[in-house]
Order: C-alpha cells, then structure tokens, then sequence
C-alpha cells in the first residue's frame, strides 16, 4: 500500500503554465492551417487572404487555400477541368479570376459553398463550350463567359437564363457553332433577345430524328411484307406447275381399262 500511494502522490496534475503552453500551440497551428499559403501562390491581407497564382503553369486548383480567402486570382494558368466541390471550404470568397486557362468543362457542384457570397467569376478566354445546366446553381456573381467555343444550342440558352452576366462583356459572348448554321459569330444574347428560342429547334431537330427513324421502320416492314408475298407467289406458281406435270386421273384410268382388256 505504501509504495501504490508513493507512486500515486509522484503523479502530479500538469501546472498551468504547461497548459498554456501546449493551448498556444494548438492555437497556432490552428492559424497557420487557416491563413497557409500554397507555395505556388503568393499570399497578402486585405479584409482577409488575397491569393495570387496567376501564370504559375498550375494544372489543378491549389490545395490547402486560406480558409479566410476574399480574392483567389488563377488567371493564366493550364487549368482544364473544375471538379464538384473545389472551393467548398472558401466561404469567404467574393472575387474567383480563372480566366486564360483550358478550362473544357465543370461539374455540377463545382461552385458548392460559395455561390452565394461570390460576387465575380471570370472565366473568359477558355475553351468551353457547353455546361452542364446545374452548374451556377444559386450563383449571384457577376460571370464573365467571353471568348469561349460556345455551341449555342439549349441546354445554353437553360444555362444562362439563370446567369447575371457581366454587362461589360455579354456582348462577347459569341457562337462559335450553333444548332443553326446562321447564327454562327453572333452574340448569344442578341440572338436569344430577337426572339430565337434553341429549345424550339432543338424539339424540331427531336420530332424529325423520330420521324425519319419511323419512316425506316415502316419501309422495312413494307419491303417485308412484299418479299413475303412474293416468295409465297412463287412458291404457288411452282406448285401449280408441279401439279400440271402429274399424269391426269382420265389418262390413269384409261391406261388401266387396256391393260385389263389385254389380261
């Protein structure tokens, strides 16, 4: 018993200054995780993390961003493709410049937790051309989409029905191809304000697909149809003709009264 409590009273309770110790060591990783800087980018405080990447031959989105991000600048770079959720932990991002990449396409999702605080998206000067039709949900930014390969089709025109696009620059929004050969060069807007409405054509496009496939499909049973009457015809015509080349019952039967007569 006497060694137990020995033991027991050697085991003394941490004192406050170890405590304070190790709470300011939690409190400062704590702050260097919310305010680190990618190496890629160079970081300075205004309000919040302004980060700039721009021209630094980034392929991706920078991992590890300042949790206090205002400004992300990632202009000029080789970025191809923004994944679902890329800048979910940016809540307090107000200003996104992913212009002059090769951005090709964007998931539905890849604006999640920001879209509502944002309040500038470029992403001018890439090479998209279609979006899925989710893509800016809830999106209240002012979005520069100028001098992109769009196909000005439906699912377009769906798109930027829900857009507050950038009026400096909604005039450079242009079809690069379109459903209609004519509109090709013009300002999308422009188009979709004269009245032209891609769904109707689209539907078109849809209702004439269709009827050409039924048409195919009605000839083919037709040309069925007149083979198999034609092959049963030709079939009965040989029959008939074998039929005719069989001895007649009269010719049998007087053949059989000679050869009684001679027995």
């Amino acid at each position: 018993m006497g060694a137990s409590q020995r033991c027991r009273s050697s085991i003394k309770p941490p004192s406050c200054g170890s405590l304070f110790f190790v709470g300011t060591l939690w409190l400062l990783s704590m702050i260097m995780t919310a305010y680190a800087c990618p190496k890629s980018c160079h970081c300075t405080e205004r309000n919040g993390a302004v980060v700039q990447c721009t021209s630094r031959s980034l392929e991706n989105i920078p991992q590890n961003l300042p949790k206090d991000t205002v400004i992300l600048l990632l202009s000029s770079n080789r970025i191809r493709h923004i994944p679902q959720g890329a800048f979910t932990d940016l809540h307090r991002l107000r200003e996104l410049d992913l212009s002059y990449n090769a951005i090709e396409s964007m998931e539905v999702g890849a604006f999640q937790g920001i879209s509502e605080g944002l309040q500038i998206l470029d992403l001018s000067n890439n090479h998209l051309s279609s979006l899925p039709k989710d893509t800016f949900t809830k999106l209240h930014a002012r979005v520069r989409l100028s001098h992109n390969p769009w196909h000005c089709e439906c699912s377009l025109q769906e798109v930027l029905r829900e857009l507050r696009l950038d009026p400096e620059t909604v005039n450079d929004v242009s079809c690069y191809t379109s459903v209609q050969e004519e509109y090709v060069g013009q300002s999308v807007i422009q188009v979709l304000d004269s009245g032209i409405n891609f769904c109707t054509f689209h539907q078109k496009t849809t209702d004439v697909a269709m009827f050409v496939a039924m048409f195919c499909w009605f000839s083919m049973v037709t040309a069925y149809i007149i083979y198999y009457i034609r092959h049963n015809q030709e079939d009965a015509r040989r029959h008939m003709e074998y039929l005719k080349s069989l001895p007649s019952t009269s010719h049998i039967s007087k053949d059989y009264d000679t050869a009684s007569s001679v027995f």
